[in-house]
């Protein structure tokens, strides 16, 4: 607890004394091989300790070709079968002799793989890493096997009523756009992937390139010294990124709307999502957009005083305003107690909007929810793993730490009259889905 505590006080004392020159606390350093591997090294306070991201900027919106959905999702799995180098066994116990903790996440826009470990095991740590990047080995058995561990994962999620939640309002909304399905795929599609074995090996072919990968080094860095180490290991990877031509979504021109019945017992569960608009902090009105997430759906906006602590009409109430790399849905999802009160839960929240539509936002309100997202920011920055974590996405996004300083710029620019625009220019019914889901009557 010392050491994280101690990490915390450096961290706001960093971004105190440095707050004339932006909000992020640590130096760091970002370079390019002649390949187009960019590499951001942050050296912070953390004796000993490094986390290793390698971010693949490509998720399931990349997934263009029409029945082969869910191949972003597979490769997190599939990275850890292996080379012929360090087949998998060798891998995992080289992992394990190291202490380190191996993991990866996939989502929409990205897929991030990621290392915590040691300060003396950095080089052992490239070199496997790096191999893997470039010479992943698999025969069509693995593959299969991997594929059917990929369509077990899938039935377990759909026992999970926010999964098919999310997946019917994906479909419901977009009409063009990869965005139509979740990062796991279609169902059809996850099932017939055990025949798609040569589709795989393109797949990584094509998007796993240097030009397609950033590398976020984190800890007791040396930066000299490591990029040393990532010139010798990562140079000779070959360019060849093929960017896929992801379909525009067109403009929705009317409210659609849904019902799932659960298959088991479950509170009845309202979405309420609007076609927004792609992270960019040099769009006024979606930095906008995303304070106006918290003054209309936080825990501290009327709304919520009003269906959770006064009425309890609701288990919850949330707004979420996503960073995405194409248009997400900017989405309030409530889980209510009864199912007779749907329909008054989703009036509540159109007489919200239609309030923050008609009147510029509170100013003090405004301020105050600026200064915690803020706060909320530092407050990941609790280690080299919450450093590494909390710039993944920006770093996905842009390509590198710019853009963090540009959004929270923009985010103290943001006035009252902004926030009025974003709810006029986004939350309309013509942009609107809406699903709810129900437990099955006993």
């Amino acid at each position: 607890m010392r050491s994280v505590l101690g990490f915390l006080a450096m961290a706001l004392s960093l971004c105190a004394s440095a707050a004339a020159e932006g909000v992020f606390p640590y130096p760091h350093r970002t370079e390019t091989l002649s390949n187009g591997l960019t590499a951001i090294m942050v050296p912070v306070p953390s004796p000993g300790l490094i986390a290793y991201y390698t971010i693949v900027r490509t998720g399931s919106r990349d997934e263009v070709e029409p029945g082969k959905s869910g191949f972003a999702h597979f490769f997190e799995h599939m990275m850890f079968r292996g080379t012929k180098k360090y087949p998998a066994g060798a891998y995992d116990r080289i992992v394990t002799r190291l202490g380190a903790d191996a993991n990866a996440f996939t989502t929409d826009d990205f897929t991030a793989y990621h290392l915590e470990f040691a300060k003396e095991d950095l080089e052992q740590v490239i070199d496997i890493e790096s191999d893997r990047f470039q010479n992943l080995d698999y025969e069509p058995s693995a593959f299969q096997t991997e594929a059917g561990a990929v369509y077990g994962e899938y039935r377990k999620s759909v026992t999970d009523p926010f999964f098919l939640l999310d997946e019917k309002l994906r479909d419901l909304a977009y009409d063009a756009h990869s965005y139509k399905h979740t990062t796991m795929g279609f169902e059809a599609d996850i099932k017939a992937m055990p025949q798609a074995y040569e589709y795989s090996r393109s797949f990584f072919r094509r998007l796993y390139r240097p030009e397609n990968v950033v590398l976020l080094i984190v800890g007791d860095v040396d930066a000299d010294k490591t990029m040393e180490l990532v010139r010798k290991h990562y140079g000779p990877w070959k360019r060849g990124y093929q960017a896929p031509a992801v379909p525009a979504e067109p403009p929705q021109r009317a409210e659609r709307s849904g019902e799932i019945v659960y298959p088991g017992q479950t509170l009845p569960i309202l979405a309420i999502a609007y076609k927004g608009e792609a992270f960019d902090p040099d769009n006024p009105a979606y930095v906008a957009a995303l304070v106006l997430g918290d003054l209309a759906f936080g825990k501290t906006s009327e709304l919520y005083k009003k269906l959770v602590v006064q009425e309890q009409k609701v288990e919850f109430i949330v707004g979420d305003i996503p960073m995405n790399r194409d248009q997400p849905l900017f989405t309030i999802v409530a889980m209510v107690k009864s199912v007779e009160d749907v329909g008054y839960v989703r009036e509540e929240v159109y007489r919200t909007v239609k309030t923050f539509q008609t009147r510029p936002a509170d100013p003090a309100r405004l301020d105050m929810v600026r200064r915690h997202n803020k706060y909320a920011f530092l407050m990941e920055l609790d280690s080299p793993g919450g450093v590494a974590r909390a710039l993944a996405r920006p770093v996905a996004l842009a390509g590198g730490l710019e853009a963090i300083e540009r959004l929270y710029s923009a985010l103290d620019r943001v006035t009252p009259a902004h926030v009025q625009h974003a709810a006029q220019k986004y939350f309309t019914a013509e942009r609107r889905t809406v699903v709810v889901l129900r437990g099955a009557q006993r």
